[in-house]
Formats: structure tokens, C-alpha cells, sequence
């Protein structure tokens, strides 16, 4: 088996096809729930998923009969509604130890367009639990998942990796606070009531913003999210008037499309034209019409154009990504072993099932012979028999074991199997007669 990484992120693709791919909770729910029901688009060789899907990643981790990629690639554009010649040479494919290495950087922030910052480790976890919701995750790609965040969180207290927090709302805000000089008195609309917005409020309230207006489609989760900031709540009908008073808007929200038009903003300027008026659009797919950066005193940011403002102060977390390393190389090693063991039991397993048939088989034949046998004489050939097995089986057995996990467990494992002629595809009991005799 092989476990695969299929994605993209903000080092291969920018908003505008990532968006496009971005999966939201029911689309990751429909993509996994193919797996294993018969559907035209299930890739056959897939036996567990998870799909990661963040601002700036789309990812497919799979456990594969095979290393081809051909079957994930076209099952993520039919799930997706996407040509793949869109999409594909952005990809990046990584094979067994190089997936697991990736998903433990990205689980520790390393793989981050915020490098160190906090939030991809909830997504993560996130979407594991939502594997297993659906039942598409089995014991190997749960260890991983768990040996992943189990690692994340280990950066984060053992190293500096997440200090100076530089996520993408306090990008956003430290942007508006470069952008409005006078930020303690300006009108912040926040549209959105979910987790990046409420990053977002924290972020701006602690650089002294006190007049905050908070706009969601649910106006209970826009309430809710008010009275803890002791903020303004509205509903989105509300949205072109906040416009005209807005001197930041801060979109956020999940929708599938496009909610603030360049003609609603359009309006909007023509009702304030000697004030600007400074969007931060942090949401994948965007909530703001890029045309909208074409209108005269609209200064429009999308989550790429963050990228351009990380400061020096990150070069602290950068000096800890070597700390970092060393840790995930620790806990890359455990599950490593883990998955060796995974590879290694069996074959031991399976040669005592096959020492165990050839021992009964031969000790059938002689008890035949020797019918005049007391119960106790067959009760020692019994126990004779079992010690001669678990004395021959004993030094292999030792050696497969103490191979778990090391650079030898293949070599040893291969040849396990030679010399035993363990077949993974052959009922042990057809090597049955291949040992009479002997």
C-alpha cells in the first residue's frame, strides 16, 4: 500500500484556481462518501482519504494499491466539476515517506503562508474528524493524521515557531492599520461571523479599534458575534448602506460566490467621494468582485496580496524552523515504525500459521503410525512438536521484530517472505503440502 499526497497551495497556484477547488464541509462530505460505493468517479485503488481544504490549500491524502496518481487526479476533477488540464500543473504529488513528511510541515506551520501560524493545526484536525465521520479513514491514514497533529502541537510548545502570532487576520490587520492612520476612529465592517472573522475582530481590536460594525447573512451568528466584541451587528441587507460609513471592510465569510459586486461598491464611493475606503478580502472563494480594484478610492487586498506583507519580524520564527525539524524528524521516525510494523506482523503472524499447519500435519501422520500411543506419550509428542516450532521460529521471529522501523525491515521482510514462501495473496493452507514429507 501507498499513501499519496495529491494538491495544490499558494506556492503553486494562485486565489483565483484555488478557489475554484476549494472544497466547503458538504463538498468534502460528497467527494469521501464515493469511497467505496460503487461510483463511477471512486478511484478503485483508494482505500482511506482525507481532504484538506484552507484559504491556501486543497489536498488529497490517500492509501493506495498503487503509486498512480492518474486515478486521484481525474476522481478530483470529476468531484470537483473541473477540467484537470486546469489544474495539473500545479499539482504537487508526493509518495509515501515524502506525503508523510508533507503533512507533518503543514501540520506544524511550516508549509504555511504565515509561517508558524496557529490555525492550520485546527484545520487539520478538522478535517481528519471528518474523514472518520464519513468512515473514510482507516488505521493507517488515522495514525497518520494523529501522529501529525501530536507533532504539531509539539512545535508549537516546544519551540518559538508560533510566536509574534502573524496569522492571516493579523496580517489583515495590521494592513488596515498601515492603510487608515487613524484606526481607533475609523468604522471597521467585518463581513462574515465565522472563525477568520472573529480572528480578524481580535486582531483589530487589540490595535485600538473601537468602532466596529459586524455583517452576516445568519444575523444570530453576526449578534453573537457582536455582543463579545461589544460591537454593531446587521444583516447582509444592510451591507450596501454600512458601504458608504465603512472606512475598512474586512470580508470573510464562506460562499461559494462573489457577494460585494463592483457596482454596489461603485454606488457606494459615489455617496463618499473624498474618503477611501480600504477592503481586505481573507476569504477563499472571494467575497469582493476583483473588478472592484479598478474603482476610484477602493484599495483592494485578496489573501495573495497578504503575502507581500509579512514583516521582518517573522525572520524570529524562521530562526526556530530548525528546532522545528528536529522534532518532526523524531516523530516522522515513530510512525515510520509504525508502518513497518504494520508490514512485519503480518509476516510473522503468517509464518506461524504456516509452522503451526505443517506441525499438525506432520503430527497427524505419526500418531496414525503409532496407534498403541498412551494419552500422556501423545500429550509429550504434542508439546515436544510445539517446542521444536517455537525454538525454530524463535531467532527469525526475534530479527523481524528488532527490524521494525529500521533501514532493514524491507530487506528483511522481502526475504521473509522468499524463503518462507509467504504469498500476501495465498491462503496459508496451500503451502501446506509443499512441506510434507520433510
Amino acid at each position: 500500500m501507498h499513501i499519496l499526497c495529491l494538491g495544490l497551495n499558494h506556492q503553486t497556484a494562485d486565489v483565483s484556481l484555488r478557489e475554484q477547488l476549494a472544497f466547503d464541509q458538504a463538498g468534502v462530505k460528497a467527494a469521501l462518501a464515493r469511497l467505496g460505493c460503487g461510483h463511477g468517479a471512486q478511484p478503485q485503488a483508494v482505500s482511506e482519504m482525507v481532504i484538506l481544504s484552507t484559504c491556501n490549500r486543497v489536498e488529497m491524502y490517500a492509501l493506495s494499491s498503487t503509486p498512480d496518481f492518474t486515478a486521484l487526479e481525474n476522481f478530483f476533477a470529476e468531484v470537483q466539476h473541473v477540467d484537470p488540464a486546469l489544474f495539473t500543473p500545479h499539482l504537487y504529488r508526493y509518495q509515501d515517506e515524502q506525503a508523510v513528511r508533507h503533512l507533518f510541515r503543514v501540520a506544524a506551520g511550516l508549509d504555511s503562508l504565515v509561517l508558524g501560524e496557529p490555525q492550520i493545526l485546527g484545520q487539520v484536525t478538522q478535517a481528519f474528524e471528518l474523514a472518520r465521520s464519513q468512515s473514510a479513514v482507516g488505521p493507517v491514514l488515522s495514525r497518520l493524521f494523529q501522529s501529525a497533529l501530536h507533532a504539531g502541537k509539539r512545535a508549537r510548545s516546544e519551540s518559538a515557531i508560533s510566536q509574534n502570532p502573524a496569522s492571516i487576520s493579523s496580517l489583515a490587520a495590521r494592513l488596515a492599520e498601515k492603510a487608515v492612520p487613524n484606526l481607533d476612529t475609523a468604522l471597521v465592517l467585518v463581513l462574515g461571523a465565522g472563525e477568520m472573522a472573529e480572528l480578524a475582530v481580535e486582531a483589530l481590536r487589540k490595535r485600538g479599534v473601537s468602532r466596529l460594525m459586524v455583517i452576516n447573512r445568519t444575523a444570530a451568528r453576526a449578534e453573537n458575534l457582536a455582543q463579545r466584541w461589544q460591537a454593531r451587528a446587521g444583516s447582509f441587507e444592510m451591507l450596501p448602506q454600512a458601504l458608504q460609513q465603512a472606512d475598512i471592510l474586512i470580508a470573510s465569510t464562506g460562499a461559494p460566490h462573489v457577494l460585494v459586486h463592483a457596482d454596489m461598491l461603485a454606488l457606494a464611493m459615489r455617496q463618499r467621494p473624498d474618503r477611501p475606503l480600504v477592503i481586505i478580502d481573507i476569504a477563499v472563494p472571494r467575497d469582493v468582485d476583483e473588478q472592484a480594484r479598478n474603482l476610484p478610492g477602493v484599495h483592494l487586498y485578496d489573501i495573495d496580496s497578504l503575502s507581500e506583507q509579512l514583516e521582518d519580524s517573522l525572520a524570529q520564527r524562521a530562526a526556530q524552523v530548525p528546532v522545528v525539524e528536529q522534532i518532526l524528524e523524531q516523530e516522522i521516525k515513530e510512525y515510520q515504525a509504525y508502518l513497518s510494523a504494520l508490514e512485519i506482523y503480518p509476516i510473522i503472524s503468517a509464518m506461524r500459521q504456516q509452522a503451526e499447519l505443517i506441525r499438525q500435519s506432520e503430527l497427524e501422520k505419526t500418531l496414525r503410525r503409532m496407534p498403541n500411543l498412551s494419552e500422556f506419550e501423545r500429550q509429550r509428542l504434542e508439546a515436544l512438536t510445539q517446542a521444536l516450532v517455537k525454538k525454530l521460529l524463535h531467532t527469525p521471529i526475534t530479527r523481524l521484530r528488532a527490524s521494525a522501523g529500521s533501514t532493514q525491515s524491507v530487506e528483511y521482510s522481502s526475504a521473509a517472505r522468499a524463503l518462507f514462501d509467504l504469498d500476501e495473496h495465498k491462503p496459508a493452507e496451500t503451502n501446506r503440502g509443499e512441506y510434507s514429507g520433510v
